[in-house]
């Protein structure tokens, strides 16, 4: 099942970037399509004004993904760490999440649905792991507690 599949085509206006700056930080960022019709997530993150974080989320409506247990992400990174977030109700407070090391080239990566744990504002919360069967939100985040310049490409994220 393809959540979203990049291509030179591709529409992009579901796709919003969200940096720190909405709690007074400095980092900035962009998501554009490369020539290639990738997805590109690039910036800055800032410590600054107790900056920290880069963000992209993508409004995909209520989908269902009964019987979906894995998320599978072809993506290019930076060799720098990235957060995969879902969101069963896009007006919920907190994130699904789970941390991924990326290697500098052109890998798949895949993500069992039920590993990806709740989380607010850096927090872990006690309310059981991602097991719905429908989800609204997803995105991709980067803060690793420095400042440093990053970018990651995307291909496609399925579900399986």
């Amino acid at each position: 099942m393809k959540l979203f599949e990049f291509t030179a085509n591709s529409n992009l206006s579901n796709w919003y970037v969200v940096n720190d700056d909405v709690m007074g930080g400095l980092s900035q960022s962009t998501f554009t399509l490369s020539e290639n019709g990738h997805g590109v997530f690039k910036g800055t993150v800032s410590l600054e004004n107790n900056g920290g974080f880069s963000a992209i989320r993508y409004g995909i409506g209520n989908t269902d993904i009964s019987g979906k247990e894995t998320v599978c992400i072809r993506l290019k990174g930076d060799g720098k760490k990235y957060q995969f977030r879902l969101k069963q109700n896009k007006d919920d407070r907190h994130s699904y999440i789970t941390t991924f090391q990326t290697v500098g080239d052109w890998e798949t990566i895949e993500i069992p649905l039920n590993t990806l744990y709740p989380s607010f504002r850096g927090r872990t919360l006690d309310i059981g792991n991602f097991s719905a069967n429908y989800l609204e939100e997803l995105g991709f985040l980067i803060g690793n507690k420095k400042q440093e310049s990053f970018q990651l490409e995307l291909d496609y994220i399925t579900l399986k």
